[in-house]
């Protein structure tokens, strides 16, 4: 009883394993659990007193953050170089300030179902401005300034001034706020407006990338880490969280995957002589019931039927055990918005039936084994 007992156990502890990184997988990979904010990752270099006017990233540097596996695909934040700024046209909101830009491929942005283009004609320019900006303006701002606070349907009906200075002098447009982004920091205009903004400040670009936007595969990928800090690089460190979780958890699922590999390996041991020895008791019924002419494979069948049953038993109550124990982690995560499956997975099955075949020829051999000596 102890020996299967401990073959649970142990089973329990290896399928445990398994079906900790099945979740685990099922969490990166499902739609229902992607966080959108944390696959998009803003680069630049790391800053310090030695790069301080030297924050270029090079060519051979974008195209190596491409060919990463961890990259689906990358976009350059261009900046605007001429000096603009925006106002309020309302006496009820008056509010000023220097403002500078960039724009980004638009599948880079998370503001969706918008018209993001410009023209020299058209009515406004469109504005994408980070929530955190208006969190700012709500919670610090207007309280200090004694202005209105703002939601963002009332933000995205304002009109302002947005004035763009240049050799000939400042030339307005009307501009409206069109999206809130979590993404990227920084207020976003079409590529069309920054160009145009560039020509008329008759400021030449040298095509200079010092940020880009990183759409990664999966944000957990501990190497995304390592690779921008071999090469100087960073991002918001927030967003890199699902990296350090990942060493935890599979450190753990490691150590949990070894632990029940080796009492796996001790309980087939221990069954192993405990049939050896079981047998080697029973030296004198075995000889008995051969010498009245029980055959060797009629008398190994029946003592597999005596030894085997309990010990699949032991495997069927550590996998009936995991399953229950996925329904309550279901239904506990539920309550934090995060899904896993409802049932354990195949691999996990799978891994139980194959140790279930594995006893089975391991308590096979033994009986022979013994039946063979004694024959």
């Amino acid at each position: 009883m102890t020996s299967r007992i401990g073959l649970a156990i142990a089973v329990f502890l290896l399928l445990t394993a398994i079906q900790v990184q099945s979740n685990y997988h099922f969490l990166l990979n499902s739609p229902n659990n992607k966080d959108s904010i944390a696959d998009f990752l803003v680069i630049n270099k790391t800053l310090n007193n030695n790069n301080l006017g030297n924050t270029k990233l090079d060519q051979e540097l974008i195209n190596e953050i491409a060919k990463q596996p961890f990259t689906e695909s990358v976009g350059v934040l261009n900046p605007s170089r001429f000096k603009a700024s925006i106002q309020s046209i309302s006496n009820q909101f008056p509010f000023y300030t220097d403002i500078s830009f960039e724009s980004v491929p638009s599948s880079f942005i998370d503001v969706k179902n918008i018209s993001f283009t410009w023209d020299p004609n058209a009515e406004f320019v469109p504005v994408i401005v980070p929530n955190m900006f208006l969190d700012i303006y709500n919670f610090q701002f207007s309280i200090s300034q004694n202005l209105p606070q703002l939601t963002p349907s009332i933000v995205k009906m304002i009109v302002f001034k947005l004035t763009v200075y240049g050799k000939n002098g400042p030339i307005s447009f009307n501009a409206k706020i069109v999206g809130l982004s979590d993404r990227i920091s920084s207020m976003l205009v079409p590529a069309e407006f920054i160009q145009w903004g560039n020509n008329y400040a008759e400021i030449k670009s040298d095509n200079e990338v010092s940020r880009l936007v990183l759409k990664t595969n999966d944000p957990s990928n501990t190497a995304i880490a390592s690779f921008l800090k071999k090469n100087n690089l960073s991002t918001n460190s927030e967003k890199l969280r699902y990296s350090k979780y990942r060493k935890v958890i599979d450190t753990v699922v490691a150590i949990a995957g070894l632990t029940g590999g080796l009492m796996l390996i001790f309980a087939l041991i221990i069954f192993t002589l405990f049939i050896q020895l079981t047998i080697a008791n029973c030296k004198q019924e075995i000889n008995l019931l051969i010498t009245l002419g029980a055959a060797p494979k009629q008398l190994s069948k029946f003592l597999l039927g005596q030894f085997y049953p309990g010990n699949l038993i032991s495997i069927v109550l550590a996998t009936v055990m995991i399953g229950l124990l996925q329904l309550v982690l279901k239904s506990i995560l539920e309550t934090q918005f995060i899904f896993i499956p409802t049932f354990i997975s195949w691999i996990t099955i799978s891994t139980s039936v194959v140790l279930s075949v594995l006893l089975w020829i391991v308590t096979q051999k033994a009986i022979q084994k013994q039946i063979n000596a004694q024959a």
